[in-house]
């Protein structure tokens, strides 16, 4: 058995890793780790956890990522797409619940990843993917309202109505403060971005924010006033109170494909982005094993799901890394700010957070693609608006598998309309009397199993011979091989010879059994022996 599907990028690049190479990661490694210690937080925050846990989770599986992944340059954390996910859950289950779906996500990915299934992921429709990311942009944003204005609200509802329907009955309480830093963190960001791509506009807005509200004493929240004080060090490996409450098993288990589900596709499409911008080539069944290990050792270090960071891994390119080394210095980095830095990180306020997830909202919106799709075919725009809807409305569990499931059944549609068994009228001045022949096109599978009870509907008089050729037939399943044997079944009741033409070797091995019930003398390979043989039958 082939094992270098499961070899991490690792063992390749370090084999031969030099001091200059070592240079480059380093820069990149250090200016990633800068600039994922904001976002870490943030997500943490946003998704209804302490932000140490997020800082936990970038350090341990953001360095098990890196180090055991089949991506060079892939950087993993606490990411965007799963904040209202793990938001839903902490809220129905506990951080309890959080934890035992997350360790089932993980086992689920290492038997995805160790079963070859990551080269399959590349199947999940675009519009599904547009769909529900948009979904979660949208979600993120309205998560951010209360910090972003600084609304005396206790705690924020789940669903999304109920959410705004709450912003807009204490939109009285907001306290201008908070919304004027916020609005000044936004001005930041916006001019950064605009005057210095390169810089790290996240880091620079927030240490920007952390001054001026910390030297003009401005009365704001910041994470120390919320959540106290952030351990200086990581706590060791255990396993948390796995506890859940009674009945809510099944809802458990659900969240953990949910989570398996999402955290597969997010981390792969990252990697995919990251193998078009530096040249690369990731092994997408290993990428999935690191990812389940990092999420099993970032709940025994305290933190939460963990998934490949398609901003972070772009940043962490655009600074010269090479290897997964810098991958692991960004967590090395995360890791030194959290021994050394910590007591400066709690002056943070919680309206800066809140404006770079704003913009972070924005950036994964991914408005012009959700566009673009509503003006292609139907079947991808209403998947699009279906995933989108259900995810901002209902529980992106539900949207993913709805979305899956729609997009299967409206390929299955496209791909019946390309069956047919056209009649060849054309042909039939050249043929013997009493031939008749049809040609299946396209694939011959369920959805198109039904084309032959209607060849012979609301005749008064059959042929002798019917000829059904199978050079255009491009596939055929065990529904078409049953819907075939019953037409065989059928023309044999109306004293109909039933001729196969166009049955090379590869068809042959496809047909099986039907070959041994029609006979060998009913198959050729090509059209001018089965018109012989139909001329002795007639």
């Amino acid at each position: 058995m082939d094992i270098s599907d499961w070899i991490p990028k690792t063992f390749h690049c370090l084999r031969n890793y030099s001091l200059s190479l070592f240079k480059k990661d380093l820069l990149a490694g250090v200016t990633v780790g800068v600039i994922a210690l904001p976002l870490a937080m943030a997500f943490a925050i946003a998704s209804g956890a302490s932000p140490e846990r997020g800082l936990f989770t970038a350090i341990i599986a953001g360095f098990l990522i890196s180090a055991l992944g089949g991506s060079r340059v892939q950087i993993g954390g606490p990411t965007g797409a799963f904040v209202v996910l793990i938001y839903s859950i902490i809220s129905r289950t506990g951080y309890g619940g959080l934890c035992t779906s997350t360790l089932i996500a993980a086992l689920l990915l290492v038997l995805l990843g160790l079963f070859r299934v990551g080269s399959w992921i590349k199947y999940v429709p675009h519009s599904v993917v547009i769909g529900f990311t948009t979904g979660i942009a949208c979600l993120i944003f309205s998560t951010q309202i209360k910090d972003l204005l600084g609304l005396q609200m206790d705690s924020l509802p789940v669903s999304f109505i109920d959410k705004w329907s709450a912003y807009f009955s204490y939109f009285s309480t907001a306290l201008p403060t908070t919304a004027l830093l916020s609005l000044g963190t936004l001005g930041v960001i916006f001019l950064l971005r605009r005057f210095f791509p390169k810089a790290p506009w996240g880091i620079c807005a927030i240490v920007l924010a952390t001054l001026l509200a910390f030297f003009l004493h401005l009365p704001v929240e910041t994470i120390q006033s919320r959540f106290g004080s952030i351990p200086s060090t990581l706590p060791w490996p255990s396993l948390p109170d796995l506890s859940i409450p009674s009945g809510m098993w099944g809802e458990v288990i659900q969240n953990g494909i949910a989570i398996a589900f999402l955290g597969g596709i997010e981390s792969l499409l990252s990697a995919v982005i990251g193998d078009n911008m530096s040249g690369a080539r990731h092994r997408p069944n290993c990428e999935l094993v690191a990812q389940g290990v990092a999420n099993f050792f970032s709940i025994l270090f305290g933190g939460i799901p963990a998934t490949g960071a398609i901003a972070r891994t772009a940043a962490n390119i655009r600074t010269g890394a090479q290897t997964p080394m810098a991958g692991m210095i960004h967590a090395a980095v995360l890791l030194l700010i959290l021994l050394f830095l910590s007591p400066l990180v709690v002056h943070i306020p919680l309206a800066a957070l809140a404006a770079v997830l704003v913009m972070i909202s924005w950036n994964m919106s991914e408005l012009p693609h959700f566009f673009r799709i509503l003006k292609s075919p139907f079947a991808d725009r209403i998947v699009l608006v279906i995933t989108f809807l259900l995810t901002v409305l209902v529980d992106i569990t539900v949207a993913i598998f709805a979305g899956m499931i729609l997009s299967s059944f409206l390929f299955m549609k496209q791909m019946s309309n390309l069956s047919k068994v056209p009649h060849l009228k054309e042909d039939q001045e050249k043929l013997p009397p009493h031939v008749e022949v049809y040609e299946m096109e396209g694939p011959l599978f369920f959805g198109a199993s039904h084309l032959f009870k209607d060849l012979f509907v609301n005749r008064t008089s059959y042929p002798t011979v019917c000829i059904l050729r199978l050079h255009s037939m491009s596939y055929i399943d065990a529904s078409g091989l049953f819907a075939l044997e019953e037409f065989y079944k059928e023309c044999q009741k109306k004293k109909i010879h039933l001729f196969l033409s166009g049955v090379c070797q590869k068809k042959r091995e496809s047909l099986g059994h039907v070959i041994a019930s029609l006979g060998e003398k009913h198959i050729f390979a090509d059209m001018s022996s089965a018109l012989q043989e139909a001329s002795r039958k007639t």
